[in-house]
């Protein structure tokens, strides 16, 4: 079931393993049950701490999870591989009691919950994004006696994720109902459940010396470089990452021919957390002051203080903001190829957008469904040649260009997409169940408005320095007006910003 690379590397985690574990299955005689039976029997034979038992679940097949004589309530149904199986390795370890690389406020915020809570998450193996529910809400179950954590692949269970018109994951339900959509972290569930963190306890903060706004690679750069200089330095983020936690492969990075997003992620918050930075997660901005100190004004009603400031808000999809796109969104509307892609295997989607991003999708995409339109309003696509080369080569693709999305339209999911004909103003229809919607970023920084300088397309403008028009604010990023929008570019310039604030901060 496992190649032998994967098997060595299991079997290093589990000599990590802290107290025996019990895995509970549930097994048919279909095909999946084959492949979960295969890979339990493995994990078992790897160490004497595991043993395996018969277990009672509400779907076939599936497997627990236990600490000895005790249900914790983590299963998966279905075959956790792909971007799960690190999913399946942390739940190993985390049931046998090693602690979860989770701050202790969060753990005790768990715990004070009351009630039952019982989730599912609805995931395809492809999805970068499913990994941070799945495993946020397996450590939510560890810790509390009265949480259980189902993981569902979509495709072993394709008649349960049709009857529920899931169209986008990951999908996550509680206790029977639907209850939230796309990337989650514990805190934002936290929030969601009701249990927010202290808003005295964010107020009651001393000023930052330098307060980064942002958890994107631009942001991480710039509070490792702020808290090197040995001053107080704070980071507050809506979720760490940023873009590049929808990042699949990463081929540009200088020094590493190839990586994911959520990896890079995960080795750029554990590099910050090397250093004395207060990572405040899962909190959007809501507005910007100046009075003796910056103040940031949070939506939860919180209040931050710092004497500089460095912006670091990226950007996210730009929307085409045609009739039906929001209504359509996750029942049929989608952004991420490579999450969504699997839901759509063997029906027709379209693609709008004929850049770069556009075209990869499309590439992606007709690897995976019947087949692929590409839209796009130009008389001409825009993509590098080396992929409309790979574009035109696919059997599965149309393209049509100078075209203008009209309308997105169905019933209770997406049934079609209208056009525009730009030559003829004839308007035309496509059938089709998906439309993936990649026309570039737009910055996150209408929150500003009346504050620092922006241009026309709502970049904040930063000299050389990262400095903005107001002094003691500094920018980086995708949310600025930097020439190219890269990773590696965002990096150095939260660099930058965090040596302007340094500089600003010893000259005043």
């Amino acid at each position: 079931m496992l190649d032998q690379e994967i098997k060595s590397q299991l079997q290093e985690y589990l000599k990590l393993l802290e107290s025996e574990i019990v895995i509970k299955k549930q097994i048919g005689s279909d095909s999946v049950s084959k492949e979960v039976d295969e890979l339990v029997q493995e994990i078992a034979s790897m160490s004497d701490m595991i043993s395996i038992e018969d277990g009672n679940f509400d779907r076939t097949p599936c497997f627990s999870i236990n600490r000895t004589g005790e249900d914790t309530g983590v299963a998966f149904a279905g075959v956790p591989l792909g971007h799960e199986f690190t999913s399946l390795v942390l739940a190993l370890l985390q049931v046998s009691g090693r602690a979860p690389k989770v701050e202790q406020k969060v753990i005790e915020q768990i715990k004070k919950l009351e009630g039952s809570y019982h989730f599912e998450t609805y995931v395809s193996l492809s999805c970068q994004k499913c990994p941070d529910v799945v495993q946020a809400l397996n450590i939510m179950s560890i810790v509390h006696p009265s949480i259980t954590h189902t993981m569902v692949e979509g495709s072993a269970f394709k008649e349960e994720v049709e009857s529920k018109d899931i169209m986008a994951v990951p999908s996550v339900y509680l206790n029977g109902e639907q209850f939230v959509d796309g990337r989650q972290t514990i805190e934002s569930i936290l929030e969601a459940l009701g249990s927010s963190v202290d808003i005295n306890e964010l107020n009651e903060k001393d000023p930052f010396d330098v307060l980064v706004v942002g958890g994107g690679p631009a942001g991480a750069s710039a509070a490792i470089y702020a808290a090197r200089k040995g001053i107080r330095t704070g980071i507050v983020a809506e979720r760490f990452g940023g873009q590049v936690q929808d990042t699949l492969g990463i081929e540009n990075f200088i020094t590493t021919p190839y990586t994911e997003g959520p990896k890079l992620v995960a080795n750029m918050e554990e590099h910050v957390r090397e250093y004395n930075v207060d990572i405040m997660n899962s909190m959007r901005a809501k507005a910007l002051h100046k009075k003796d100190v910056f103040e940031l004004e949070l939506e939860n009603g919180a209040v931050l203080k710092s004497k500089t400031i460095v912006l670091s808000t990226g950007a996210r999809w730009r929307n085409i903001n045609v009739p039906g796109e929001a209504e359509f969104k996750n029942k049929g509307v989608a952004y991420c190829p490579h999450c969504d892609g699997p839901i759509f295997a063997g029906k027709d989607v379209a693609v709008v957008g004929g850049g770069n991003s556009g075209v990869e999708a499309a590439i992606d995409l007709a690897g995976i469904v019947k087949h692929v339109t590409v839209v796009e309003f130009l008389p001409e696509l825009k993509a590098d040649k080396v992929l409309q080369d790979r574009l035109f080569s696919l059997p599965n693709v149309t393209v049509i260009t100078n075209a203008r999305t009209s309308e997105i339209y169905g019933s209770d999911k997406v049934q079609g997409l209208k056009y525009v004909d730009r030559d003829t103003e004839e308007e035309k229809d496509i059938a089709l169940s998906g439309v993936f919607i990649q026309i570039g970023l737009v910055p996150n920084t209408e929150w500003l408005d009346g504050t620092v300088e922006r241009s026309k397309f709502g970049e904040i403008i930063v000299d050389n320095r990262g400095t903005t028009s107001i002094p003691g604010v500094f920018a980086a990023g995708d949310c600025t007006n930097s020439a190219y929008k890269q990773i590696i570019i965002s990096m150095g310039s939260g660099a930058t910003a965090a040596l302007g604030a340094f500089d600003h901060l010893i000259r005043n």
